[in-house]
């Protein structure tokens, strides 16, 4: 992604909390867009528990936090509502907004070549403009790490 790009251009998308979701809406504030994997797995839960954890500290600078995954609209209900997630999860089954971002890799699971989702974070400063990204996230301190790059938008 170039990071001069106005990147919050996307398509409404159904999601949890809002109804639709388009990033768009998000314009005018700090927006930390992360992509996973997976609802209800140990990396992925224990990332939206990171950020649910520290949420309201992410708000102490006006941010705001969206996940997306390919799982359906009614699993991400189920997963957000089992671990008080108080921000929106995107579903993108067809991978529209995982493409747009580029987070749809090949791995290797148990032996087989897979298509998934590289877990990845994007922040935007309030113009919308990417301001920094992590790729291949390993999730301890990752949300920590996060925080303190929203703390230095400011």
């Amino acid at each position: 992604m170039s990071q001069s790009a106005l990147q919050l251009a996307s398509p409404s998308l159904p999601a949890t909390i809002h109804g639709e979701v388009s990033l768009e809406q998000f314009a005018g504030k700090p927006l930390v867009l992360y992509f996973y994997p997976r609802d209800n797995t140990p990396g992925c839960t224990k990332q939206g528990q990171g950020f649910r954890d520290l949420y309201e500290r992410f708000r102490e600078y006006d941010c705001e936090i969206v996940g997306v995954s390919r799982d359906k609209l009614a699993t991400h209900e189920k997963f957000a509502a089992k671990h008080d997630f108080p921000f929106p999860l995107i579903a993108d089954p067809d991978e529209t907004l995982c493409r747009q971002f580029d987070v749809i890799k090949e791995k290797n699971m148990y032996g087989k070549k897979v298509m998934g989702i590289e877990r990845s974070t994007f922040l935007f400063d309030a113009d919308g403009k990417l301001v920094r990204e992590w790729r291949k996230v390993r999730v301890p301190g990752h949300v920590e790490e996060v925080l303190e790059a929203v703390s230095q938008l400011s």
